[in-house]
């Protein structure tokens, strides 16, 4: 059974791979390839997505509350208030992007865009695993 600590480290490989995706997807539009940006985004999408189920999956066959100590507890729940919503507006932004309906993918990216910042600080730099 994993522990609290691999659990977390986990958590804060996979926050920071896939921003780094997020990243050079940012990178491709600087450098007007909207389509490798759509190709780098699709598989942010795939792999954001599969972190989340994967995740919840896995807290499903662990104790959470022997798993992790309460202040470890509230840092988790301030990361996922930013993460939930994150994860709820992904599949939206992923459409608006795949229709190139840019008016409403535009708008939608700057509220995603802030709260995967505050998903990518809380993830990587407030949860302790050790």
């Amino acid at each position: 059974m994993p522990t609290g600590p691999t659990i977390i480290l986990a958590l804060k490989i996979l926050v920071t791979a896939v921003t780094i995706l997020l990243v050079a997807s940012l990178v491709a539009l600087v450098f007007k390839k909207p389509r490798l940006h759509g190709r780098i985004n699709t598989l942010f999408f795939v792999l954001t997505m599969c972190t989340v189920a994967g995740f919840e999956a896995l807290l499903q066959f662990v104790d959470v509350k022997a798993t992790f100590d309460e202040p470890t507890r509230d840092l988790l729940r301030t990361h996922l208030y930013f993460a939930v919503p994150s994860a709820i507006l992904l599949p939206a932004m992923f459409f608006t992007g795949w229709t190139r309906r840019k008016s409403i993918h535009l708008v939608l990216a700057v509220v995603f865009t802030t709260l995967w910042i505050g998903t990518f600080v809380t993830g990587v730099f407030y949860l302790p695993h050790n």
